[in-house]
This record gives structure tokens, C-alpha cells and sequence, in this order.
């Protein structure tokens, strides 16, 4: 395989996900694969500066002649600042003791651009050999060094999507770790269309991984014509690569102005106004991680914030509802629509989410839920759900729920199933019109109001309402839901304690 094409003005989009891919096979061995975005992201982000820093260092010298300056080239051309000796051709020059350059490079122009870039390398020790050797990150940065990433040679289209090109492999090199920063982005895509964002609007993300959500709703806004430049864009992630991943993939995007915290959403939201109360925004949207039993059920009620809708706790097993509650919390009172990726459980699970169930509808504030089919995501194989929620639904739907089953809508694949573009265009179209477009039967759908839900006891399991399918054949599809469920909690913890077990010296 040619990690660099031999005329680099020439670089095509393949060549350039190869050359990528290039970079993280150089890691194969001294690194798990899992573990690869934690490397090559940052390398490639810190060429990409470099590279980006020389083209409009040439721009300011050649508008601005005798004229130039460093301030005002820094002031009027520069988005980052690169301190003395921290440039790409410095670090490079090192061949012995690399990481240790690196490490320094990397830190420098942090501290450099602290608005900016504070953190967003990770926190790799670069100058551990034990973890990297020398000659695996000498390897890594030979690949990066043949290729030049500036606007000159490279797209700002064509790196964002070679990013997610490698986004993709390093989900499908992670198995089930890669729900922790990554969600499909056919899912992702479906969800955003949905939503429907608008020049202007402001964009959370409170569980936001990589900023894909982020990512998609600046490419809708600008497939239609609008100023992606308008959104106001925001995000809060727990996990601190994953954090610099986020932020990385919206600067290699072409998006600059965006609010990126890192911290535990449910006991420590950052995203909050100059009075320190939880910001509200026109969109909301997340997939959060699935049935979190480690979330701060015991202070929940005294939330200062008040993200107990109701009243109501979701039980401490169980966090799904939780993370509805504070997206609802932080929707615009009146322009502000919530879209959640959640599995088949919180439709119809007993106790408090009962509760929550019944809160939403009486509210008025869920305004659809969409059946998705199995197998769609890299971390689960259970069947999930989009739940949709408004501040203030169309007259037609108020005091209704319209329900959506497109589990027969996917494109079969061998690891995962996937949704293709009709797919998506097909239950976006179904969501927006409140009718069938594909006439196939592959799809089904009923505005179901308020008093029948409240006779099936705010249960929301879809078989319940959609025309054809027997309260026997919901009941059956409930149960199997709750079974997959069950088995996957199950085999989750039967791997962490295999995994504890043999750290402990013993064979699982």
C-alpha cells in the first residue's frame, strides 16, 4: 500500500484515508488497535496546524509585502499561534528520544492557545517507550511528514471526511468501546435531518464523544444553503481524549467558534449561562451511553439545577431517563426540540420510568418515537429508539404521540446493519408528514392520542400503537427487548469481572 501519493498536489480522497490509515498500521504491535485514535489523532492534528500555520504565514507575507509584522500576520491570518520551537519540521529534525520532543511540542503550543487548544492532545506521554517505542513513533511520524495538509493540497471537505473515515476503522477496531466516542453516522445523520437544524439555532451535545452530532448539523445547515457559521455550537464530554477527538474533528471540519467542556454531565454540567444556570438551546440531541447504574442517583433529587422532572428519580441502575431529564431540562422553552438515541427499555420499563413516561406525555413534551432496526451500532446489538421531544408542538400533534416502526428499514451488513439513504429520507419523511412515502410495507405508523396511551399506562412500546400488530405480538416484542437487554448487562459484566479477575493474578 503507497502511504503518500507521489505527487501530493494530486491527493485524492482515497489516498489520503490510506495514507491515514498508513499512520495507525505503523502502531500495529507495540499498541492495541483499540487504543489507536489516542495516538494518530494528535500527530495528525499537530501536522495539520503546522501545515495550515506555513500556508498563511505565505498568505500574510505576500498581501501584506513590506508592510508584514508577526502581530498583525497573528492577529488577521493565524488561528493558532505555533511558539518557537514547536513547529512539525522541528520536532521532526528529532531522531532520538522523539517523544520527548513531541511531548514538549505539544504542551508549547497549548499553552500557547489556551482559549483554544487547552488539553486537546490527551494526555498520552509521548516519551514512554515501554508504550510507544521509538521506532513506532518514528514510523508514525514518517507517514505524516509525507504528506502536506494544507488548504493548498488538501480540502477542508477532504480532511473531515478522512477523519471520519478513521473515526469508522478505529470504532470497528474498538468493538464495543467505541459506543463511548462513536455513533454511526447513518444514525447520525437520520437524527439531525429529523431536527431539522436552522441557520442561528444553538446546538448541545451533553454526552458528545467525537462531536459527530456537532459535525452533522453543521453539514445539514450547510446542505441547505445556510451560514454554518451561524450555530452556535456546544458540547460537554466526560472522557479526556475523547474530549480532544471532539474538538479536533470540528477545527479539521472548518468550524472554529465552539464550546467544547470536558466533565461528568450529570454532577458537574458546564454549559451553563452567566448566572450559572443550565443553558437552554434550540437543539439538543445525544446518544448517551446505554443503562448507566453509576450515575448520582442519591443527589438527584436536590439537583440545584432541577433536572428531577416531576420530582422523579430514575432508578440508580438505570440512567436513561436521567439523561432525558436533563436534555429536556435544557431545551428552549420555545423553539427547542430534543432528539435521544435510547434502547426499547426506557418504552416500557416499570417504576420511575413509568413515572417519566407519564410526565412526558402529560406534559406534552414527547412528540415522537421511532423504532429503529437491531444491530445498527458497534457497542450494542439490541434494537434502540429515536424519542423526540418539542417545546411546543404543531397544532395537529398536540396532545398526540406519532409513532414510528422502521425496524424492517436497514441494509444488511456483516458486522452491523446500516440505514442507506432512502432509508433515512423514508422515516424523515414519515416523522415530518405523518404518513408512509415508500408504500412497501416496510414501514408503519399511527398519531396515537394522549387517552389511549393513558389506558395502556403511558406504556410506550410501539407494537402497542401501530395498526396489525396484536397486544399479544407487543407484549412478546417488550419481552424479547427486556431479554436482549438482560443478556448484554450480563455479558458486560461477566467481562468486567473476567477482566478484574485476571488482574488480580487469576484465570478467568
Amino acid at each position: 500500500m503507497t502511504l503518500a501519493p507521489a505527487n501530493p498536489d494530486h491527493l485524492t480522497q482515497r489516498d489520503l484515508e490510506q495514507a491515514l490509515w498508513g499512520a495507525a498500521n505503523a502502531l500495529r504491535g507495540p499498541v492495541d488497535p483499540g487504543d489507536f485514535k489516542a495516538y494518530v489523532f494528535p500527530v495528525l492534528f499537530y501536522k495539520w496546524i503546522s501545515d495550515v500555520y506555513d500556508f498563511r504565514h505565505d498568505e500574510a507575507v505576500d498581501d501584506l509585502g513590506e508592510d508584514w509584522s508577526q502581530e498583525q500576520e497573528d492577529e488577521e491570518y493565524q488561528t493558532f499561534v505555533i511558539p518557537d520551537g514547536a513547529h512539525w519540521d522541528e520536532t521532526f529534525e528529532v531522531t532520538k528520544n522523539s517523544g520527548h520532543a513531541l511531548n514538549n511540542a505539544l504542551v508549547a503550543i497549548q499553552e500557547a492557545n489556551p482559549g483554544k487548544l487547552a488539553g486537546v492532545f490527551g494526555d498520552v506521554n509521548w516519551a514512554n517507550q515501554e508504550r510507544l517505542p521509538q521506532a513506532a513513533l518514528r514510523a508514525l511520524m514518517q507517514v505524516f511528514d509525507k504528506l502536506t495538509l494544507d488548504p493548498a493540497h488538501v480540502s477542508g471537505d477532504m480532511l473531515g471526511s478522512a477523519y471520519e473515515y478513521l473515526l469508522r476503522e478505529f470504532a470497528e477496531a474498538s468493538g464495543k468501546k467505541a459506543g463511548e466516542f462513536f455513533t454511526p453516522r447513518h444514525v447520525v445523520h437520520l437524527l439531525v435531518k429529523i431536527l431539522d437544524p436552522q441557520p442561528g439555532d444553538s446546538v448541545c451535545d451533553p454526552a458528545c464523544g467525537s462531536a459527530g452530532m456537532l459535525v452533522e448539523t453543521v453539514e445539514a445547515v450547510k446542505l441547505a444553503g445556510g451560514n454554518p457559521r451561524s450555530l452556535f455550537l456546544y458540547g460537554q464530554e466526560q472522557n479526556l481524549t475523547t474530549a480532544g477527538i471532539a474538538r479536533m474533528n470540528l477545527y479539521l471540519h472548518g468550524v472554529e467558534d465552539f464550546e467544547i467542556k470536558r466533565g461528568d454531565t450529570f454532577r458537574e454540567p458546564k454549559l451553563l449561562d452567566e448566572a450559572g444556570r443550565l443553558r437552554k438551546f434550540n437543539v439538543v440531541i445525544a446518544n448517551p451511553p446505554f443503562s448507566l447504574n453509576n450515575w448520582p442517583a442519591d443527589t438527584w433529587a436536590k439537583d440545584p439545577h432541577k433536572r428531577a422532572l416531576g420530582g422523579i428519580v430514575p432508578p440508580a441502575k438505570n440512567g436513561d431517563w436521567a439523561w432525558i431529564q436533563h436534555m429536556i431540562s435544557t431545551m428552549d422553552d420555545r423553539d427547542g426540540r430534543v432528539g435521544v438515541v435510547m434502547p426499547h427499555g426506557v418504552l416500557f420499563r416499570g417504576g420511575r420510568e413509568a413515572e417519566m413516561r407519564q410526565w412526558a406525555v402529560d406534559n406534552d413534551k414527547l412528540e415522537a418515537v421511532i423504532g429503529l432496526p437491531n444491530n445498527l451500532f458497534y457497542s450494542t446489538s439490541i434494537p434502540v429508539s429515536l424519542l423526540i421531544f418539542r417545546s411546543e408542538k404543531t397544532a395537529e400533534r398536540k396532545d398526540h404521540v406519532l409513532f414510528i416502526d422502521a425496524r424492517a428499514r436497514f441494509k444488511a451488513g456483516k458486522n452491523q446493519n446500516t440505514l442507506s439513504e432512502d432509508d433515512v429520507e423514508v422515516i424523515d419523511a414519515a416523522y415530518k408528514q405523518g404518513s408512509d412515502i415508500d408504500g412497501e410495507g416496510g414501514l408503519a405508523l399511527s398519531l396515537v392520542p394522549r387517552e389511549k396511551i393513558q389506558e395502556f399506562g403511558y406504556d410506550l412500546n410501539i407494537g402497542r400503537y401501530i395498526q396489525g400488530e396484536t397486544k399479544a405480538e407487543a407484549d412478546v416484542d417488550a419481552a424479547l427487548a427486556a431479554l436482549r437487554e438482560a443478556q448484554e448487562a450480563m455479558d458486560t459484566a461477566r467481562q468486567a469481572l473476567d477482566l478484574r479477575l485476571r488482574e488480580a493474578g487469576f484465570d478467568a
